[in-house]
């Protein structure tokens, strides 16, 4: 149980530069979230549906983050910071990260049956401040959301997403797949290669001016000729 700890605490400490010890993880609000939401979650599992909202209830109240006993999460999940939502059939893999003011939403089944109607969040994400992920899709592994996107559909393995509604990056996949970026949002990247396509198009549309300008000066003889005829 301590050598589980200490690496949890550890992986954490891999992906965030501010704390100087394990026993200043242990302040982190997500930290202590995911504690009781392990708590809330095995009674939710018994059937024991009052206690496990009692105990969310109290996890949000001090934390600020607000996880449904029935969503399940797996190993070295770090949620920074807070304020963030998990709905109850929200599953997500190891090793996820995931920002401030984050919602894992769900849709309205228009059936009254509730079923799966949250994300799946696979190993390795990266969750950014303020995305939204909602309804029953599967973000990949080691895809990347960026901040305050919106994600309606399926996130293929890899990919960045950015924008609302969310689209992805102009970065292939194959190409991006640092071990960890983090917010989620690998801006210089993104935004150097956005500059590139801008340039290109551009170059194009001045090659194309220039062609259609040509053509104009080389029918302007035909046409006056016919206007003389």
């Amino acid at each position: 149980m301590f050598e589980r700890l200490v690496a949890y605490l550890d992986s954490i400490k891999a992906r965030d530069p501010a704390p100087r010890s394990r026993w200043e993880i242990l302040t982190y609000p997500g930290v202590w979230a995911l504690f009781y939401h392990r708590i809330a979650h095995w009674l939710f599992e018994a059937e024991l549906f009052f206690l496990a909202r009692l105990v969310n209830h109290w996890s949000r109240m001090v934390t600020g983050i607000d996880i449904h006993p029935g969503a399940k999460i797996g190993k070295n999940f770090f949620l920074d910071h807070g304020f963030s939502v998990i709905g109850e059939t929200a599953e997500i893999g190891d090793n996820v990260t995931m920002y401030q003011h984050v919602t894992l939403g769900g849709t309205n089944p228009t059936n009254g049956v509730g079923g799966k109607r949250h994300p799946t969040i696979e190993d390795d994400v990266i969750l950014g401040s303020g995305a939204q992920v909602i309804g029953p899709v599967t973000v990949g592994r080691r895809a990347r959301i960026g901040a305050n996107a919106v994600v309606t559909d399926e996130v293929p393995e890899g990919a960045t997403m950015i924008g609302l509604k969310a689209r992805s990056t102009l970065v292939p996949a194959e190409e991006w797949m640092k071990e960890f970026v983090p917010y989620g949002t690998p801006c210089e990247d993104a935004e150097g290669n956005r500059i590139d396509c801008i340039e290109k198009l551009e170059s194009e549309l001045r090659s194309m001016r220039e062609e259609i300008a040509a053509l104009r000066a080389e029918r302007e003889p035909q046409r006056r000729s016919g206007t003389a005829d």
